[in-house]
């Protein structure tokens, strides 16, 4: 058994790739990609008929290889299938970093889930609270109950939109300017920092359509998403330069956050820095951005 540290319920996670857990060729070495998250899949990637087979792959992986500084995710079967159940089971007894909810749609089907995941920890031994979870936003009533699902578990570090199934929903198609999902999106944005979870982006499902992802990814930023889903490791490098903050950001965060601790030891809560008015309320970003810039290797500072 490979041993992981306990979980960070927030970390970096600019980039979530999805991987199907029935293949142990394209498992075994997913943390060579650099990705933040790897979500190895249990739910639409796995055939009726293979979910056991999927679920033993999943068990053997996380019990043998060493994914480093890699976050392990497992989306499992939603919880309208007679599946879910015996794969929470199995991420915990693995000891998967967090489970994401399939077609999540209100608070209670967090409850519900974490409830068997506490079950599972103690039948297997596993530390209390050690697993995470994670929702999947997929449908309108999902979207209108963001905010209650956001606040349902104090596990709970995030929640995800899935174009896909959200936009058969609203009976609509994918749109490059983004304005079929960009309702959603904001909602769902709004909730997860009302409630201060973390929020990420469906999936870009065209491989070729380089511009057109990049366009999307500038916009997720813009938006002020997290991080996003991804398919496949070639879409890592970019969502990961996008990401990251320019060297004017990077200084000027941290001449913001080397201040405030200056003129908090004095006593100061409001000062300015290059002539602009600086108070508690700006530490926070000015701390991420550091953090992004560590995560990038743009900072090498003590800061953060």
């Amino acid at each position: 058994m490979i041993p992981r540290p306990k979980p960070e319920r927030f970390r970096l996670r600019r980039t979530m790739m999805f991987m199907n857990a029935q293949k142990p060729g394209l498992i075994k070495d997913a943390y060579i990609y650099g990705c933040d998250s790897i979500m190895l899949d249990l739910e639409d990637a796995v055939a009726e008929n293979q979910k056991d087979a999927a679920r033993f792959s999943l068990y053997h992986a996380l019990k043998s290889i060493d994914y480093g500084d890699t976050e392990v995710i497992v989306r499992i079967n939603g919880l309208d299938t007679p599946h879910w159940q015996e794969d929470i089971r199995v991420c915990v007894a693995g000891g998967a970093d967090g489970i994401r909810i399939a077609k999540c749609e209100s608070a209670q089907d967090v409850k519900t889930v974490e409830e068997h995941v506490e079950k599972a920890e103690e039948e297997f031994g596993v530390e209390k609270g050690r697993t995470l979870l994670m929702a999947a936003l997929e449908s309108p009533r999902g979207i209108l109950n963001a905010y209650e699902i956001c606040c349902a578990s104090d596990r709970l570090f995030g929640v995800a939109i899935s174009g896909g199934d959200f936009r058969k929903c609203m009976q609509t198609k994918f749109q490059p300017d983004g304005v079929d999902m960009l309702a959603a999106r904001g909602q769902m944005l709004i909730a997860a920092r009302a409630a201060g979870v973390q929020c990420f982006d469906t999936v870009f499902t065209d491989l070729d359509d380089q511009e057109g992802f990049e366009a999307e990814v500038r916009q997720n930023k813009a938006m002020g998403f997290d991080g996003k889903s991804l398919i496949n490791p070639k879409q890592i490098r970019l969502v990961h330069q996008i990401f990251a903050p320019t060297e004017k950001e990077v200084f000027q965060a941290e001449k913001i956050v080397r201040a405030y601790r200056e003129q908090s030891k004095a006593g100061v809560g409001v000062f300015t820095v290059d002539g602009k008015m600086i108070d508690i309320a700006f530490i926070p970003g000015a701390e991420r951005t550091l953090r992004l810039a560590k995560a990038c290797g743009m900072y090498e500072g003590d800061l953060v």
